[in-house]
């Protein structure tokens, strides 16, 4: 069974979620503070007899969870119906892409790291018949994602990726060309290409020495640096200020070219500067790869898919109808009155 979401990108709204809650916490706080100046609370709240503070947290409950529904409906959930068997001509590639704090810089706008997923995104879409993976690494190197031609699935990966999955810092570039080259087939000797992304701050010395291993066994290694030789500050989420070093200077990162541009020509490879050129580096990037002897492969596929985005939205529909019909004050029963009236003598 596969399951994906065909319109991955509208789960960033999921994010607006947090500002519901926010706005409730703030509307219940305000609410509270209002009876406080009122008087006692207890005695301020009795004389609201209609006033239901578990239907006001119920309703708001019911808009939560139907804006979740209605997300995830419009991001459409899809579970795969067919497979098949697919023979392609490509190469296996796999992209290293650096998640240290450093690629937070703004020398490159928005900033470094969001420009390399930007030119990752552009090349997938290029590539037709290339496998596909991804490794991320900043102190250490993990595999994120093993190689695969669903496109739609990297994308996914690819917008999880943050400074956040790596919490030891550095550039362990020569860790991640180990790792990438382990996510290749050993027996091949070919057809197999990595590319890394980067600005080479604060590298390993084993990169050059990987490189040549990775090489050896048939990875031909591009690199991509990003960033400006001058180099930006880095913004400290903490402060919102720049961050500093122990003696109170602002801490600037630049970009080692030398060092991409040494590991780029032991791999055989190509050097390419990232800055707005987004596009020509692709185009690079696919001639290259394009230039290489292409393999052919196999691989089994879902080519149909099943959406369920209508009962999702249907349950989002129903729990904001809900939501209308439920009042935030309780109506009053007023007790019977019997009027009798007595006879005159």
């Amino acid at each position: 069974m596969m399951l994906r979401f065909q319109h991955s990108e509208y789960l960033w709204a999921l994010v607006l979620l947090l500002v519901l809650q926010l706005a409730f916490l703030s509307i219940s706080w305000w609410k509270r503070r209002s009876v406080r100046r009122l008087g006692d609370p207890v005695l301020v709240e009795k004389l609201f007899t209609g006033y239901s503070r578990r239907r006001f947290t119920f309703r708001f409950l019911l808009i939560f969870l139907a804006f979740l529904f209605g997300v995830i409906g419009l991001a459409n959930i899809q579970k795969g119906s067919r497979m098949e068997k697919i023979t392609r001509k490509g190469v296996d590639v796999v992209i290293a892409l650096d998640v240290s704090k450093s690629m937070l810089a703004g020398d490159v706008k928005p900033d470094r790291l969001t420009r390399a997923k930007q030119l990752i995104s552009k090349l997938a879409d290029k590539l037709d018949n290339d496998r596909v993976g991804l490794v991320v690494f900043a102190g250490n190197a993990y595999l994120q994602m093993p190689l695969t031609i669903d496109y739609s699935a990297a994308k996914m990966y690819l917008s999880t990726v943050g400074p956040e999955m790596i919490p030891t810092q550095g550039t362990a570039i020569g860790q991640a060309i180990q790792v990438s080259n382990d996510a290749f087939n050993k027996k091949e000797r070919k057809h197999k290409a990595l590319i890394i992304i980067s600005d080479g701050e604060d590298h390993d010395e084993a990169a050059i020495s990987k490189a040549n291993m990775a090489f050896d066994n048939g990875v031909v290694i591009n690199t991509i640096g990003i960033g400006s030789p001058t180099g930006s500050p880095l913004p400290d989420p903490e402060t919102g200020t720049y961050k500093k070093d122990k003696e109170g200077n602002t801490v600037i990162s630049k970009l080692n070219e030398d060092e991409l541009k040494s590991i780029a020509a032991a791999g055989r490879g190509i050097y390419e500067h990232l800055d707005n050129n987004t596009e020509e580096v692709v185009n690079s990037l696919v001639q290259k790869i394009d230039s290489m002897e292409q393999k052919e492969f196999g691989e089994n596929i879902f080519t149909d898919y099943n959406s369920y985005y209508q009962y999702f939205l249907a349950i989002s529909l129903l729990l904001l109808v809900a939501e209308f019909f439920i009042p935030e004050i309780r109506r009053r029963v007023r007790p019977n009155v019997v009027v009798t009236a007595t006879e005159k003598p």
